[in-house]
């Protein structure tokens, strides 16, 4: 059975209706005891605190009662994708300005401030229901102590405690110096944590969790966090905190566990087809759910509602999180099938109109396969949908050329909403919070830094075998048609990568054959094959973040890097701001500054340069 964040769909969370003790918009603005709908006299039995911790969970994502506009996806593709060199805003120019400034780096504008509070908001609303689990949790105890039995409370409190450390490094990776809420905590105008002390906290939740929780997930509902979810979490913590030797011991437990391994192909990865959803590469993840009785939709994906294929496609709206041309030519591969900005730094990025299989010279282009699973682009099949045309793309000029793939659903999964605004850009694609070719990279990161640098290049070798061995199909017949003058054909959506039916892509993906005994090329080596796999899901930011290089990148990707400069492409990019250090961190928002305040003094501090 799988978990699913239904709001509205079960008896539990009907006494959720008013679980928020303390509302994000104003849980700030004095020190008083939280209210809500419900007390915690009301909510204090099994039933109240289960469904409590119910919507801990449903807050992963943004929901139509406490989420504004879409800061507060689960995937973060506003902040780890669209602020990075991997996608532009896309869509229309005047569609959403927020969007555009913060892609702009200009993020004290009032826009960049109102998706900055909904992101704050969403993030600390998931650690107040954490935190009303537990205190729930504990008043239940302390009046019944027979009312949960020792083993379903253990798990309980383990999952809050888990869901609260992640909430909180949502925050922490975002803006760094942080309040850390606690259930007991009675006055929520707390100042920040430095960096540091965030990371003590949350290791020290994750440490108890991994405690308390069982070995797999409880009453064997897949989605709830289990021992290992918190074990593989609190080795991701470590690596951004650049707790190298721990980071490795943490991460090597959780690989030689055997609890997770790598899908077989990665057409499985992200999915609508029920029978891949929560597969051996899912470790957390967003429960999306769709069709459910739900009358709008809400609990499905949210917040990537805007980021489908436009106007001419199946999807009819609206274009958002469209690929950066940067990141289209960072799948060039050379002779080797090895990526091309490794081998010509100077060169890969020198393609600059549409990568259109349109046109023979890209056709004979090879390319990582993942390119084609990652990203919509012309003349080339959108997996079971049938042909993609520059039609797609509502605003080309400002957007550019491709589209966001990995969120959408198959045509033949069944994945889509029958119901709610744009229903066709609704589904039940589970969104990975962390998956495990995302631990393994960073696996590989840790030996890196530990010295034992050949251990990485088998683990990039995994990767890179995994992507090796299907690419995207013609998924309908007759084939070169597109939607709806084809029939969709699961059974050739995922073939071989050398199967003649692909007439669109010469695909190429090799490995690493020689030894690496040099730290820095392996570093470079491991980076690149992160962007790679993990493109468009909201990571690469943070990781330019956490690895000291996101001014010096991010200035490369809009003044020139590898042949081409973001600024030229993209008229509107012309006005970006320089990135400087301040820039590695988000500024905290300035009402949440002023809702900390106590008398006339912020207990809230601004981050450095903001």
């Amino acid at each position: 059975m799988t978990l699913r964040y239904r709001a509205l769909a079960s008896t539990a969370l009907a006494l959720l209706a008013g679980v928020t003790m303390y509302g994000c918009k104003d849980f700030l603005s004095n020190a008083a005891t939280p209210e809500g709908s419900l007390d915690e006299g009301t909510l204090a039995t099994k039933t109240g605190v289960e469904g409590t911790l119910i919507g801990a969970y449903r807050e992963l994502d943004c929901n139509g009662t406490t989420g504004g506009a879409w800061g507060c996806a689960v995937s973060n593709w506003v902040w780890g994708s669209v602020a990075s060199d991997d996608a532009y805003e896309g869509s229309q120019a005047n569609d959403q300005p927020p969007i555009v400034s913060i892609e702009g780096y200009h993020w004290t504008t009032a826009d960049a401030e109102a998706y900055l509070n909904d992101k704050w908001s969403a993030v600390y609303e998931g650690v107040v229901r954490a935190n009303s689990t537990l205190r729930l949790l504990h008043k239940v105890e302390a009046g019944d102590p027979n009312a949960i039995d020792a083993v379903t409370a253990n798990g309980i409190e383990g999952e809050a405690l888990f869901l609260r450390a992640h909430y909180h490094f949502e925050a922490w990776r975002m803006w760094g110096n942080i309040p850390y809420y606690r259930e007991d905590d009675t006055d929520f105008r707390k100042p920040n944590e430095s960096s540091d002390e965030v990371a003590a906290d949350l290791l020290k939740d994750l440490d108890s969790a991994i405690a308390l929780l069982p070995d797999s997930p409880r009453n064997g509902q897949i989605g709830r966090a289990d021992k290992w979810t918190a074990m593989a979490y609190k080795g991701r913590v470590e690596m951004y905190a650049h707790m190298y030797p721990q980071a490795l011991a943490t991460l090597t437990a959780v690989k030689n566990s055997n609890k997770y391994a790598l899908e077989p192909s990665f057409d499985r990865v992200w999915t609508g087809y029920k029978e891949y959803e929560n597969g051996p590469e899912t470790i957390f993840a967003y429960q999306a759910s769709a069709n459910d009785g739900e009358p709008d939709g809400q609990n499905a994906n949210f917040g990537e509602r805007l980021n489908f294929p436009s106007t001419g496609s199946p999807f009819g709206c609206c274009g958002f999180h469209q690929p950066s041309q940067n990141l289209v030519n960072y799948f060039r591969v050379d002779a080797n099938g090895l990526p091309l900005a490794l081998s010509d730094p100077s060169g890969w990025n020198t393609f600059d109109g549409n990568f259109s299989a349109a046109n023979a010279a890209v056709v004979a282009t090879p390319v990582d396969p993942r390119l084609d699973w990652t990203v919509g682009r012309d003349s080339v099949p959108f997996k079971d949908w049938g042909i993609e045309t520059i039609t797609w793309i509502r605003a080309p000029e400002n957007g550019g050329y491709y589209s966001a793939k990995k969120n959408v659903h198959e045509q033949t999964s069944g994945a889509q909403s029958a119901v709610g605004w744009t229903n066709t850009q609704l589904n039940s694609v589970n969104i990975h919070i962390f998956r495990y070719a995302d631990l393994l990279l960073m696996l590989a990161e840790a030996e890196v830094e530990a010295g034992t640098i050949d251990n990485a290049r088998l683990i990039v070798n995994q990767i890179r075998a995994r992507a090796g061995v299907k690419a995207q199909g013609p998924g309908c017949f007759p084939v070169g048609k597109t939607y709806p003058d084809c029939t969709p054909d699961r059974a050739s959506m995922a073939v071989p990568i050398n199967d003649p039916s692909i007439t669109w892509a010469t695909y190429r993906v090799g490995q690493y054959t020689t030894p690496w005994t040099d730290q820095a090329t392996a570093r470079e080596a491991v980076r690149a094959e992160r962007r790679i796999e993990l493109a468009m899901e909201g990571q690469r930011l943070f990781d330019l973040r956490r690895w000291g290089i996101e001014p010096e990148t991010l200035n490369a990707y809009l003044d020139g890097v590898g042949g081409g400069a973001e600024r030229d492409r993209r008229q509107y990019l012309q006005s970006a701001e320089t990135v400087t250090a301040k820039h590695n961190l988000y500024p905290i928002p300035d009402l949440q500054i002023q809702l900390s305040k106590v008398g006339s003094t912020s207990n809230l501090t601004q981050n450095p340069g903001w």
